[in-house]
């Protein structure tokens, strides 16, 4: 058994994420819970937020024990791409490219 939560459009690029969801792959939920408070990087707070509401599914809808649950899976995926245009010298005009990702985490219980 299973619980999942998703994070759709986080304006944060993937690559940053993938660096925090490494850290906490595979580790109780209170343990992970502590490596986000701690970890000063940017995308550590949505995380930290989709944590909870994946244990509160686990909780609520699969009727899991709270105490017993780890980080199975999570991963990032790129989202939607913004582009934007950044003026240079000369009347040119250089493309900015604002990232944004979709992050899936699952938590699963202990056998």
């Amino acid at each position: 058994m299973e619980a999942r939560a998703y994070l759709r459009n986080a304006r944060i690029a993937p690559r940053k994420v993938q660096i925090v969801l490494d850290l906490i792959r595979n580790k109780p939920t209170d343990v992970a819970m502590a490596i986000l408070k701690n970890t000063p990087k940017a995308a550590c707070e949505p995380l930290e937020k989709l944590l909870k509401s994946a244990i509160a599914n686990a909780e609520h809808n699969h009727h899991m024990d709270t105490n017993n649950l780890y980080v199975s899976e999570c991963f990032v995926s790129p989202g939607p791409t913004m582009k934007r245009i950044r003026p240079r010298a000369r009347g040119r005009a250089f493309r900015v490219l604002k990232r944004t990702s979709h992050v899936t985490m699952v938590v699963k219980e202990h056998e």
